[in-house]
């Protein structure tokens, strides 16, 4: 969709000028990515240092929750907030604020002499983050006009975000093991610091329809509906009970917030969000697959680091690097994506893909507590091929369907659909795991009841508690547990592939095929891409503007 053409400037508004030909276009896209590749490995790179920040700053148990889980809390409860601001002050100003404020961040985590200054500099890398994430999407939905180029353009966008989420414990991995915990926030600076001037130099400005005032109030009652359901949510991920005042309660308050949000911005005449939106059915369709591929998928990768490392007993980085094919199936997905696209339509491309992750899932349900290193790479390459297609289709859409002036606060969505489903997942898809393990453990030959109960709350607590046992009495408890896991894993695969194939039958109200853009423009009733409305002058190897229906 296009812009709307400002009045009396001849020119699309939020659609920027760019004068270096269609060249220039694919040079922000590499900007826009390597940004986006710091910023992914940020939500997954410190798991495999926690153990070393643990004995050198020696945090509480709270204190260490808090440091791993205040980094995607904040971010998650701000994306819409910077995503809609940006939109109306400019994109690129909000991402290149976020660049400074997350090398400063990572500047302070690295050097952080204690747990208080480390759990504050992962929120501000939190609020770095959340400006970072929506404004890659947006401007790359801005810079990429036409909708067959802009399906490359993000299915190297979505490759990348799997990459670095997933190759962040490999890199993590290998720095703590050769450097010291604070090297996994000290690679960030020098990079923030080259996107910050590249940027400045390169990136083109946008912004969408300014009419009107910014809903201060509704974006605070948004972040702060995300941040109660966010943190709800991963308290109960954490082990805590559902029904708790700890957890029920930030839900429950969460969801009232943004109703109240809801409400609000539909009686607004320039509202931060067109909750219209959602009525499109391509549009409340993808966010629906986004939130529940995630969902099934993110809570299972935690489940199967754990495995790797304490049923298999591989080290981090070996843990990393089994899980290397996950990372190249979905980098082959995300480049292939477009003609994936074209050739399938977002709804066979979505459904297909679900399925075939389904099919992945199922397959991996014959892993034992005996290693498998080829089932491992097969279930895995077929994992990662058909989630990333997944998330593929479900994020073209989704931002093919939202108007270009409104593309910061689309993208603001997708990213905050994303972390809601990774935490719903983590909480959902671990509390079925603790309740297919616990079971398990609840006799144990020579081992006194009080220490079989312990051992019920994990695997690693069953291997803490089997340590001070006698030989006998601690092999026992050791091989009831791995058993125990690799059962309850087992129940966990199949709960996901359930979810899956769910997801799948969603999909099917997707469009039958991606429409291209003179399609889509005339579907609106605007110029196609390449008309010339009137006084609309343009420069060279810059995208038509065209002037809004609406």
């Amino acid at each position: 969709m296009s812009g709307t053409t400002a009045s009396g400037s001849g020119r699309t508004a939020g659609v920027p000028r760019l004068t270096g030909g269609g060249a220039n276009r694919w040079t922000v896209l590499i900007v826009l990515c390597v940004s986006l590749l710091f910023v992914a490995l940020d939500t997954t790179i410190l798991y495999v240092a926690v153990p070393s920040v643990t004995e050198d700053l020696r945090p509480g148990p709270v204190e260490l929750l808090w440091i791993v889980d205040v980094y995607p809390l904040i971010a998650a409860s701000l994306l819409i907030l910077f995503g809609t601001l940006g939109d109306r002050v400019g994109r690129r100003r909000i991402l290149l604020l976020g660049y400074g404020l997350f090398g400063l961040a990572s500047a302070a985590a690295a050097l952080a002499p204690n747990p208080q200054i480390l759990m504050v500099a992962r929120a501000l890398l939190g609020i770095g983050g959340a400006m970072i994430m929506p404004a890659t999407l947006s401007i790359l939905r801005q810079v990429f006009p036409d909708r067959r180029e802009r399906a490359v353009a993000i299915g190297v966008w979505s490759a990348v975000a799997a990459v670095g989420a997933a190759v962040g414990p490999v890199l993590g991995g290998f720095l703590v093991e050769n450097f010291w915990w604070g090297s996994v926030f000290l690679i960030n600076i020098p990079m923030m610091a080259a996107m910050l001037l590249i940027g400045r130099w390169l990136l083109p400005e946008s912004r969408g329809e300014r009419n009107g005032p910014w809903d201060v109030i509704g974006a605070i009652v948004a972040a702060l509906g995300v941040l109660g359901i966010v943190l709800g949510v991963k308290r109960i991920g954490s082990g805590e009970p559902v029904v708790g005042l700890t957890t029920l309660l930030p839900i429950v308050l969460g969801i009232l917030l943004l109703v109240l949000f809801v409400r609000r911005q539909r009686r607004r005449e320039h509202p931060l969000i067109d909750v219209r939106l959602f009525a499109r059915p391509a549009f409340g369709t993808s966010v629906t697959c986004i939130v529940l591929a995630m969902l099934a998928l993110v809570g299972l990768q935690l489940i199967a680091v754990q495995y790797l490392q304490l049923v298999l007993g591989l080290s981090p980085l070996e843990t990393g690097l089994r899980m290397l094919p996950l990372v190249f199936a979905a980098m082959a997905a995300g480049l292939t994506g477009s003609k994936m696209l074209q050739a399938l339509g977002p709804r066979a491309m979505v459904s297909l893909g679900f399925v075939l992750t389904a099919v992945a899932v199922l397959c991996l349900t014959a892993m034992s507590s005996q290693d498998r290193p080829w089932l491992l790479s097969l279930g895995f390459v077929l994992l990662g091929f058909g989630f990333q297609s997944t998330l593929f289709g479900a994020y073209e859409s989704m931002l093919s369907e939202a108007p270009a002036e409104q593309s910061g606060g689309a993208a603001a969505i997708g990213e905050t659909s994303y972390q809601l489903g990774a935490g719903i997942g983590v909480a959902l898809l671990g509390s079925v795991m603790n309740a297919a393990y616990a079971p398990g453990l609840t006799h144990v030959d020579g081992v006194p009841k009080r220490v079989s109960a312990s051992a019920a709350h994990s695997l690693g607590e069953a291997y803490k508690v089997a340590a001070g046992l006698s030989e006998g009495a601690k092999a026992a408890l050791r091989e009831t547990a791995r058993e125990a896991f690799v059962r309850g894993l087992h129940i966990t695969l199949v709960a996901s592939a359930v979810l899956l194939l769910v997801g799948a039958g969603i999909a099917l109200r997707l469009p039958r095929r991606a429409a291209d853009s003179t399609e889509r423009a005339e579907a609106d009733g605007e110029p196609a891409p390449g008309d010339h409305p009137a006084g609309a002058g343009r420069g060279s190897g810059e995208p038509a503007p065209a002037s809004s229906g609406r």
